[in-house]
C-alpha cells in the first residue's frame, strides 16, 4: 500500500511535534507500506518550498504572496498522488481548513484515494484564546470550513474519546512511543534523602506547572521538618503564553520568590539526548500536565504521560486518560486551581517500590507500529 504522510508545516530537529511525526512514519513503515512524506519549509535561499520525501517538488518564492499561494496550491501535491497511484493520505491538522484544501481532498475522493486527518489535541479552540490576532483570524477560518473539509475524510483520527468530531466520526487512537529513542530510567540517588521531580514539555499555561511550584510553596511554609524537594523544569516557555493579561500566565519567578524556595526549583532550558537523560536519572518522579482544563479539555492521551511511562517513571497529571488511569505507577490529582499535594506525593514514592522495567513493559500495546495500524485497518474497513 502507497501513503502520503501530509504535514501542512516544516520540521524541526529539536520539535517534539517534529519527532513524533517521524515516529509515526517509521511506524507505517514497519507495518511494510510504502510512505512518502510531504511537508512545507525553506530551502537554503530562504524561499518557500513544498517538499516530498526531502525533494523540492514546488518552490513559491519569497514575500508575502508566496506565504499566501503555499497556503492555498495543492496541485503539485495531487499531481504526485495522481501520478504514483497513493491510496490512502493520512494529513496532520495545523488548524487550516479553507476552500482549497477542501476542494483538494474532494479531487482525490474522486480518483479513489482515501484521506484522514489527524486533529492531535480536540477540542482546540480554547488553546488559541491567547495567541495574536493572525490566529484568530485563521481560527476563524478553520471553524467556518472544517465540517465542509470532514465530509471530504474517511474519518477524523482522534486521541479522545470523541466518537464525531465536525460532524464526522473518528478512528481514535493512543498516542504512541518509539522504544529505540527512549532510553530505560537508570536513577542515580544524590544520596541527601531529596525528593527530585522533572517534566519536560514547551511549557504552556494547561501544562499547569504553577499548582506544582506553589504546591512546594505551601509544603515549605506549613511542614516543620521538610525534606528536601527540587523540580526540574526541562523546556522553553511557549511565548504565545507569556502574556501578563492572561489569567493563568504561570508567573514563576513571582512565586518562586513569594514563597522562597528559589533553590528548588530549576529551569533547564530545552534538553536533548545525552543532557536531557542525565536530568531524568536524577529524579524519582515525572510531572504530566496538571491544568488540562484550562483549555476545556477533560480528555485526552499525551504523548507525554506516554513518553514517562516507557522511561518507566512513575508519574501525576490531573485529566482522563483511559490508558493509565489505573495504572498502580500513576498518582491523579484533581483538575482545578489547588495547590498540588506535595506531601502526597513524598506518600505516593515512600509507600511504593517501582521497577522501571515492569512500567515500560505495560505500554508495549502502544508502540507506533500498532498505533498506526489501527487507522489504515479502520480506513479500508468496508464499514466505514
Amino acid at each position: 500500500m502507497k501513503i502520503l504522510f501530509l504535514v501542512y508545516h516544516g520540521f524541526s530537529e529539536f520539535s517534539g511535534i517534529s519527532k513524533k511525526i517521524h515516529y509515526q512514519v517509521k511506524g507505517l513503515r514497519e507495518n511494510g507500506y510504502e510512505v512518502h512524506v510531504c511537508h512545507y519549509g525553506f530551502d537554503d535561499r530562504g524561499h518557500r518550498c513544498r517538499y516530498i520525501d526531502d525533494q523540492i517538488v514546488k518552490d513559491y518564492g519569497t514575500g508575502e504572496w508566496a506565504a499566501m499561494h503555499q497556503r492555498l496550491d495543492y496541485r503539485v501535491v495531487y499531481k504526485f498522488c495522481k501520478e504514483n497511484r497513493i491510496e490512502m493520505v493520512y494529513a496532520r491538522c495545523f488548524m487550516n481548513a479553507n476552500p482549497w484544501l477542501i476542494r483538494f481532498f474532494k479531487k482525490l475522493n474522486k480518483l479513489g484515494i482515501r484521506s484522514v486527518t489527524e486533529i492531535p489535541t480536540y477540542p482546540y479552540d480554547e488553546e488559541l484564546k491567547s495567541w495574536g490576532w493572525r490566529t484568530q483570524i485563521q481560527l476563524k477560518i478553520d471553524q467556518t470550513y472544517r465540517e465542509r473539509l470532514g465530509r471530504e475524510m474517511v474519518a477524523y483520527v482522534t486521541f479522545s474519546d470523541a466518537e464525531q468530531i465536525f460532524g464526522q466520526r473518528t478512528i481514535r487512537i493512543s498516542n504512541g512511543v518509539d522504544f529505540d529513542s527512549i532510553p530505560l530510567h537508570q536513577f542515580h540517588s544524590a544520596d541527601d534523602g531529596a525528593l527530585h521531580m522533572i517534566a519536560v514539555a514547551e511549557m504552556h499555561i494547561w501544562h499547569g506547572y504553577d499548582r506544582l511550584v506553589a504546591g512546594i510553596g505551601e509544603y515549605y511554609r506549613n511542614t516543620p521538618h521538610p525534606r528536601k524537594i527540587i523540580f526540574h523544569m526541562v523546556g522553553e516557555m511557549n511565548r504565545h503564553d507569556m502574556n501578563e493579561g492572561n489569567s493563568y500566565h504561570p508567573a514563576y519567578k513571582a512565586m518562586i520568590a513569594q514563597y522562597g524556595i528559589e533553590e528548588n526549583i530549576i529551569f533547564h532550558g530545552a534538553l536533548f539526548g545525552e543532557e536531557l537523560d542525565r536530568v531524568f536519572n536524577q529524579c524519582q518522579f515525572a510531572i504530566g500536565s496538571l491544568a488540562r482544563h484550562r483549555s476545556g479539555i477533560t480528555v485526552i492521551k499525551t504523548l507525554k504521560n506516554r513518553e514517562y511511562a516507557t522511561r518507566g517513571l512513575p508519574f501525576i497529571y490531573s485529566e482522563m486518560d483511559s490508558d493509565f488511569d489505573e495504572q498502580p505507577y500513576v498518582l491523579k490529582v484533581p483538575a482545578d486551581e489547588s495547590p498540588i499535594d506535595v506531601q502526597r506525593i513524598l506518600n505516593f514514592i515512600d509507600q511504593h517500590q517501582f521497577n522501571p522495567q515492569d512500567i515500560r513493559k505495560t505500554v508495549e500495546h502502544l508502540t507506533w507500529k500498532i498505533q498506526m495500524k489501527k487507522v489504515v485497518d479502520e480506513v479500508f474497513d468496508n464499514k466505514l
